[in-house]
C-alpha cells in the first residue's frame, strides 16, 4: 500500500491544527537535549509558522548553555536554505512561505544541531516535511549535524514512505519529552 503524500501532509495539518486549538502545553527542553548543549556550538531553530511546534524554549535552553542560535533564512525554491546568526532579540524581516528570519547580510553559519519542524514522524524517525526539501537539502549539507525534530505527539505515523535522499532524525522532542528510534 502505497502512501499518498500529499493527502498526508493534509490529514497531519488538520490534526496538527485541531491539537493546537486546543492550547497545548509548551515545549519543554528534556535532559537528553540539555546533555548536547556546549558552550560555543551553533544550534539552529526556526519560528514557527501556524500550528508548528514552537522551539523557543529549547532555543532558550540552547543560549542559556553558552551555545550561538541560527535561524534558516529562505530566498527562492531553487536556492538552499542557509543558516544565518540571529541574537536572540534581534528583528527579523518577512521570508516566503510566512517565514520570519534574520535579515540576508547576518553571518552564515555551520550548524551542529538543527531543531527541525516538520508535519509527521515514525518510529523510526523518518520524517515529512512540507515538501520543498529544504531540510532535505540542509541535511545532506550539514550531515555532521545532529537533527532533531520538533513536533507534537500527534504528528507521530505508524510509518512513512522514504525518498533515497531522505535522512532520518537523531531524535523528536513533543510535548512528552525526547523520544528516539524504536
Amino acid at each position: 500500500m502505497s502512501i499518498d503524500k500529499v493527502q498526508l501532509r493534509s490529514q497531519i495539518r488538520a490534526s496538527r491544527d485541531a491539537f493546537v486549538a486546543g492550547r497545548p502545553p509548551a515545549l519543554e527542553a528534556p535532559p537528553e537535549y540539555h546533555a548536547l548543549l556546549k558552550a560555543g556550538l551553533t544550534v539552529a531553530s526556526y519560528v514557527p509558522v501556524g500550528s508548528e511546534a514552537d522551539p523557543s524554549r529549547l532555543a532558550r535552553a540552547a543560549v542559556e548553555a553558552g551555545c550561538v542560535i541560527a535561524l534558516p533564512h529562505v530566498t527562492i525554491r531553487a536556492e538552499p536554505m542557509r543558516f544565518l546568526s540571529w541574537a536572540t532579540e534581534a528583528a527579523l524581516v518577512a521570508g516566503p512561505f510566512g517565514l520570519q528570519q534574520p535579515a540576508a547580510d547576518a553571518a552564515a553559519l555551520v550548524p551542529d544541531i538543527i531543531l527541525t519542524p516538520l508535519l509527521a514522524f515514525d518510529s523510526k524517525l523518518d520524517r515529512l516535511g512540507q515538501g520543498a526539501g529544504y531540510y532535505d537539502r540542509a541535511f545532506a549539507e550539514f550531515p555532521n549535524a545532529r537533527r532533531i525534530g520538533v513536533a507534537w505527539n500527534v504528528q507521530c505515523v505508524d510509518g512513512l514512505p522514504v525518498d533515497p535522499w531522505d535522512m532520518p532524525l537523531d531524535a523528536v522532542i513533543t510535548e512528552s519529552g525526547w523520544i528516539t528510534a524504536l
